[in-house]
């Protein structure tokens, strides 16, 4: 007796963790927020670049955490010549080794926009996902202040652009030497250490101050279980940053204010005294450019993660309440940011070159629009369906599908093998606006059904007898073969508008 050898493996259907699939509404949604968004940065005079989606990892450099694998942080593999190369974390550091390649050759300062895929191997979470898509644009060669707040008046215009109205987003402004002049003040010299501090009190809009002194002193377990190594600063120096934050909590506060209430704290010495005053020439230039103080707000509790940030730091948060897919309420916070770093092109050069820049999180803008269901579901719309009865008149459907694309209109022929009721069913998960239906009797009489979708089922909602809806066939109108475009082009313009 014999036996067949046992049957390979059937891999799992599965999705790693922190990548998603995503379809028409999903894609479509962060297309336009791109095109949006880079048609203002267009508008402000910045050039379009794109570089490749691989790196060598010594020209990213390690401003993600920390170890002895090049691919912790980032997803890393090894070319056939030995040398690692990695994803792409974001699109700064691929414009600093592009500006140190070719800076004889670039018009100076280079103003440059970029959008893209980016890949970080960090634990994934609501809204943030290993892959993802931002839009940066960055001056480099300019250490104006006037750079920064040009910067970040364009973030504001690329929020409105984006869809958010007045008081549905704030971009918040700091400046890293302030805690730099403090650590300075507090003896804190290890740059690890420092880091560590910063990235703590990154978290402060998310966990609070006890949260942050917990990553400022020994360190944090949060609710997963996961244990995050503090700063292990001195007790004095958690508790000067304790009074530098609380200083300034007032909201109410204008710019100038709180660069006033920061000021009266003391102790930021040479350095800090310099990020109050190039925040004030921030703010001059806000001023000037009728940015209101609603808009853009000093919190210097804002400092960015990376390590890169040498001065100004810039944050764009979602004021809107967002909920999840169950109702739940979820915070999204930063929907992008960014910050001068004027160090970063010199990592090639050994020249310092001041560059600054913003980026907007595009998926996870759009994944927070969709939260606060302000998504733009509503105008994805899929094509026009023209349904297939009989293989004998597949000519006439084919002509009026081609009259259709021909003159501008989405549209598909239904190529399953399913009747009419599931073809209707499958136009309406498509999305279509409308079906067009060419029967053995339309065909006869030269005329074409048309069948408004959208109107369907509004005026099948005010019809609750079944029989009334079959013989009142609502939203459904026979017209002449010969206006078949023009009657669904109508329909579409409709639904466009209505939209």
């Amino acid at each position: 007796m014999t036996t067949d050898a046992a049957a390979p493996a059937r891999p799992e259907a599965r999705n790693p963790r922190g990548f998603a699939d995503r379809r028409g509404r999903d894609l479509i949604a962060e297309r336009r927020l791109v095109q949006r968004v880079s048609e203002v940065y267009e508008r402000w005079g910045f050039e379009p670049l794109e570089t490749g989606a691989f790196e060598y990892a010594d020209a990213l450099g390690k401003f993600l955490p920390d170890a002895d694998r090049p691919n912790e942080g980032v997803f890393a593999l090894q070319d056939d010549d030995d040398q690692w190369m990695a994803l792409r974390y974001d699109l700064t550091a691929p414009l600093a080794r592009f500006a140190a390649q070719g800076w004889e050759t670039l018009p100076k300062p280079f103003r440059r926009y970029a959008f893209g895929p980016v890949w970080r191997n960090e634990k994934p979470g609501p809204g943030r996902f290993r892959e993802f898509v931002q839009c940066d644009a960055d001056t480099v060669g300019s250490d104006r202040p006037e750079a920064d707040a040009e910067i970040i008046a364009m973030a504001c215009e690329g929020l409105r652009a984006a869809g958010l109205d007045a008081g549905q987003a704030v971009v918040r402004v700091s400046n890293r030497k302030l805690f730099d002049g403090l650590f300075q003040a507090g003896g804190i010299e290890d740059a690890g250490q420092r880091l560590t501090a910063l990235r703590a009190i990154d978290k402060f809009d998310r966990l609070g101050w006890e949260g942050v002194a917990a990553l400022l002193g020994e360190g944090r377990l949060d609710d997963s279980g996961d244990y995050t190594r503090g700063a292990r600063l001195p007790a004095g120096v958690i508790a000067t940053i304790e009074g530098f934050l609380s200083s300034v909590a007032d909201e109410g506060l204008t710019r100038a204010g709180t660069l006033d209430a920061v000021a009266r704290v003391g102790g930021l010495g040479e350095i800090g005294e310099a990020a109050l005053t190039e925040l004030a020439a921030i703010d001059a230039a806000l001023n000037a450019m009728k940015v209101s103080q609603d808009a853009v707000r000093f919190d210097p509790t804002i400092v960015r993660g990376l390590e890169y940030y040498t001065g100004a730091v810039f944050e764009a948060e979602l004021l809107l309440d967002t909920v999840d897919d169950k109702g739940r309420a979820v915070r999204f916070g930063s929907i992008g940011g960014g910050g001068r770093y004027d160090d970063l092109v010199a990592r090639f050069t050994g020249e310092r070159l001041p560059a600054t820049g913003f980026s907007f999180g595009v998926s996870r803008l759009a994944s927070a629009l969709r939260a606060a269901g302000r998504g733009d579901e509503d105008a994805v719309r899929g094509p026009v369906v023209v349904i297939v009865f009989s293989d004998a008149d597949m000519q006439h459907y084919l002509d009026a599908v081609s009259e259709l694309r021909n003159a501008g209109v989405a549209a598909e022929l239904y190529l399953g093998r399913a009747g009419m009721k599931a073809q209707m069913k499958y136009a309406d998960r498509r999305g279509a606006p409308a079906a067009v239906i060419l029967g053995g009797d339309e065909i006869a009489a030269g005329q074409v059904t048309v069948k408004d979708l959208d109107a369907g089922r509004a005026l099948a909602a005010g019809v609750s007898d079944n029989e009334a809806w079959k013989s009142e066939r609502p939203g459904q109108q026979i017209v002449p073969r010969s206006e078949l475009v023009a009657t669904v082009a109508r329909i579409v313009k409709q639904a466009r508008t209505a939209s």
